[in-house]
Order: C-alpha cells, then structure tokens, then sequence
C-alpha cells in the first residue's frame, strides 16, 4: 500500500526553490531516511508533507485516507523550550491536540492513550518530573512520545539524534527500529548518519540540486560506494 507519492514535486519559500525536484514513494511499514548536504531542502520536504508549505509545482498524492495532519512529527528544534515549566505528563499529553481533535478536554479515552504512547518509550514513570530536570535522551523519548500522540501510522522525525551523545543516540534508533518493525509505523527520517541509515532503512531519499535519488538502501549504498547516480 502507498502511503505517500511525490512526483516532480518542487520545494521552497515564496516561489524559490531551494532543491531540485523530488519524486518517490513511501509505502506503509517503510523506513525512508531522507539524506544530502544541508540546505538541500530536507526540512523543506517534510514541512511540505505535513501541509506548513505549499509545493511549488508537482503533485502530492495520499493514500489510504491520509493527509499532513496523519503524521507525528519530531523537528530538529522542538518548539517546545527544554527548559518550559511543565511535567513530563502535560508535554505527552499536549500531543492530543496534535491528533485535530474538537475538544482540548483530556477525558479517559485520550489520557490512556497518551499512558499507551508513554508506555511504548518508557517514559510512564516520568510523568509527574519536570521534563527541564530530564537528561537530553530523556528529553528526546518524551518528545516521541508526544509525536506518538498524534501519529496515525506514520512518524517525521528531523534528526532526532541531533546533539544525543552514542548512547543516548543508539537507544532512540532502537526505539523507533521497534515502532517500525514491531509496531508497523512507517518512519521518515533527515539525518546525516549513514551509518544508521545503512543499518536501519529500507529506502534513502538523496537530496540536492541535482535531481534526487531515491531508491533500496542497498541500491543507494551500491551506487555510492561505484561513485554512480549521486552527486553531492
């Protein structure tokens, strides 16, 4: 089943592009991981996909019922400040407004919800702590799990490793490897490791000036390592 289809889609602000035209497609259960220098519109991209920018020109097809508002997404820089008054509980459940939802009153049925997302990223035992108090990959699995909140399948993650030290990084990309192979989300994700990337997608998005690539983890690794088909 394809859950996102891009074709020729150009991206950018106030009719600039900032990337060649992407086209690719995204399939339910998939693990994209979206690579390429900065400033080649990765970012660009997802704000694009959660419905925050207009494409410039091309087309954008959902399946399945889906649109922006489907997605959980992680930024780079979380809007909210790491140092913000509130306990982990009220950042999670903050995520329930995410899901679009008429009433902002959080009754029973969205509460355990949020307690399951929680539960997911171990994160329940935290709730009543201040979430400025948390280590940085603490800080990082409550922010997923507000995403988790308002994620109907599908998880954006913009380098969710970013500034994560290696042990704090390797225990976030096993816990979004276990929402993808066990719970069945279908994962983006920007990131510059092509370590993880190697180890942990199914299909790479490579982004630039030059029309972008897109293709099997092990096609993309093969015609990088013979030099073919991608340009940096």
């Amino acid at each position: 089943m394809i859950f996102i289809e891009c074709n020729e889609v150009s991206l950018g602000y106030q009719g600039i592009p900032v990337s060649a035209p992407v086209s690719f497609q995204v399939k339910k259960g998939d693990y994209l991981c979206i690579v390429g220098e900065n400033g080649s519109g990765k970012t660009t991209l997802m704000r694009t996909l959660l419905g925050l920018l207009p494409p410039l020109s091309g087309q954008i097809q959902w399946g399945d019922g889906l649109s922006g508002g489907s997605f959980g997404y992680l930024p780079q820089q979380p809007e909210l400040d790491r140092a913000f008054p509130a306990t982990v509980e009220e950042v999670v459940l903050s995520g329930i407004q995410g899901r679009g939802l008429s009433s902002l009153w959080i009754g029973k049925t969205k509460r355990e919800h949020a307690i399951r997302c929680s539960d997911e990223l171990g994160v329940t035992n935290l709730w009543k702590k201040s979430f400025a108090t948390l280590s940085g990959g603490q800080q990082r699995r409550v922010l997923l799990a507000r995403a988790l909140c308002s994620a109907d399948g599908i998880l954006l993650l913009d380098e969710p490793t970013a500034g994560l030290d290696p042990a704090a990084t390797e225990d976030l990309y096993a816990v979004v490897k276990k929402l993808n192979q066990t719970k069945g989300f279908t994962v983006l994700m920007i990131t510059h490791d092509l370590a993880a990337a190697r180890q942990y997608a199914t299909s790479i998005l490579h982004m630039g000036e030059t029309p972008s690539f897109h293709a099997d983890a092990s096609e993309y690794f093969t015609a990088r390592e013979q030099g073919g088909a991608i340009n940096e």
